[in-house]
This record gives C-alpha cells, sequence and structure tokens, in this order.
C-alpha cells in the first residue's frame, strides 16, 4: 500500500463539486484516509510550492491557490501517486483522457481541479506539510 497526497483546489470548492470529485477517487479504488478544507495562505502556498519559485507560472499559482478554500486529501491504495495520476488525467485538461478529473471538472489549465503528488518521496514530504500521523486514519 502506497499514499499520496491530493489537493481539490479552489475551482473545485468554488464550485461544490468536491463530492463528486472524491466519489470518482473512491471509484477507482483508492481510499481517503485524511481530509480536511483548509484556506491556505501566502507563505503556506508559496512554501508548498517553492520547488516552482523560478518558474513563470509560480505567483499566478499561489495566488490561485489562496484565492478560496482546498480541500486536502491522503490518499491510499496499491501505487498510488501513479494510481491518482491517472484518475486526474493531464495537466492540461484538454489533454485529458475521458473520464479523468480534470477533462470532466477543470476549468483551464491553472483551474484543474486536482494536485496530486508526482513521486513517492514527495507524497511523503507533501503529507507532512498538511498533515500529523494523528490526523490519518487507515
Amino acid at each position: 500500500m502506497e499514499r499520496t497526497l491530493s489537493i481539490l483546489k479552489p475551482d473545485a470548492t468554488r464550485r461544490n463539486i468536491t463530492g463528486a470529485i472524491n466519489a470518482k477517487i473512491e471509484a477507482s479504488g483508492l481510499r481517503i484516509i485524511a481530509q480536511k478544507r483548509i484556506r491556505l495562505s501566502v507563505e503556506e502556498a508559496q512554501q508548498f510550492y517553492a520547488v516552482h519559485k523560478e518558474r513563470a507560472f509560480y505567483d499566478d499559482l499561489c495566488k490561485f491557490m489562496t484565492s478560496g478554500p482546498v480541500v486536502v486529501q491522503v490518499l491510499e491504495g496499491n501505487n498510488a501517486v501513479e494510481h491518482y495520476r491517472t484518475v486526474m488525467g493531464a495537466t492540461n485538461p484538454a489533454n485529458a483522457d475521458e473520464g479523468t478529473i480534470r477533462r470532466e471538472f477543470a476549468e483551464s489549465l491553472e483551474a484543474n481541479s486536482a494536485h496530486g503528488s508526482d513521486s513517492s518521496e514527495n507524497a511523503e514530504n507533501e503529507i507532512k506539510f498538511f498533515f500529523s500521523d494523528i490526523e490519518i486514519v487507515a
């Protein structure tokens, strides 16, 4: 069993579609073992996305991720990182496969409804960023 971090982005919370996204996650075989709705501060967003600090989209990403509440989650399942990335679909919703979260729910490249860890190592670090061990119930 592996764990990965999921963030349902402000576009998803604004449109009240987090339940529909959760249903898609669970139908794929992943378990949601921790979940909370939070509002990121600018400092938290900057820290979380620090790996992208030198990229042109960094400031816009931090601004978007602090524009409304997000739902942070720990997902568990076999090969969870890769599995969830498949469930989410391509970053650009126009390139995402039919039936994926981003194809069905994204508004744009930036407002693509979901974030998922890109490696097991990053998943571990990202989960620790948002959750203490007591909050994760497997």
